[in-house]
């Protein structure tokens, strides 16, 4: 290949790349995300305040990344599998928490109009409303596949960072402890995903 079928080439890639980029981008920004304040960001990390947030969750686990029915089960729930046969729109993320086994809850965030005026039972198995109750958390991003051992090594800097800032985690029973959190549809590249893990602070 000559050089400059090569730059040609590389062109192409590259403007490929930035439009998948953008369609990444404006997919994400159509759903409504949970509200958090930033009190502190240093580059990948963050400290943030969330107020109380409703869910609706199910068992599942995390390497599964929702393939094991988990994701069906929701998704079935804000398509209209719920008391008042509602329809709810997506919203982001979809957070894990710890279930302090080898499962975890996944969790859809409710949207603030639905959690106002009441989030509806759901009529399908295995399936809860849970309160997510706010607080301060210690996160950090980073993009790939949200795998345990992804979430386990970034949890492992996370700690590190709270350590020189003084930060100590809210290891108590009633706390949600280590969660993660996924921003983008199981169909996005993995250089282009935003992926967190938060742990609540005392």
């Amino acid at each position: 290949m000559n050089r400059k079928r090569m730059i040609y080439v590389g062109t192409i890639a590259l403007f490929a790349l930035a439009g998948v980029f953008a369609w990444n981008m404006m997919a994400r920004a159509a759903y409504e995300s949970a509200e958090y304040k930033v009190i502190e960001s240093d580059g990948k990390f963050e400290v943030r305040e969330y107020p109380d947030l409703m869910l609706v969750a199910t068992t599942t686990k995390l390497d599964t990344q929702g393939r094991d029915g988990s994701f069906m089960k929701l998704f079935s729930y804000i398509s209209g599998a719920n008391e008042t046969k509602q329809k709810i729109s997506m919203t982001t993320p979809v957070f894990m928490g710890n279930d302090k086994d080898t499962s975890v809850q996944m969790g859809f965030v409710m949207p603030k109009d639905v959690a106002t005026k009441g989030v509806p039972k759901p009529t399908g198995e295995q399936v809860d409303v849970r309160k997510r109750v706010g607080g301060r958390f210690a996160v950090v991003r980073f993009s790939g596949q949200l795998t345990s051992k992804q979430a386990k090594e970034s949890e492992a800097k996370l700690r590190t960072w709270m350590e020189t800032k003084g930060l100590v985690a809210d290891d108590s029973a009633e706390s949600s402890g280590v969660e993660t959190a996924g921003y983008d549809p199981p169909f996005t590249p993995g250089p282009l995903r935003r992926n967190e893990v938060l742990i609540r602070l005392k």
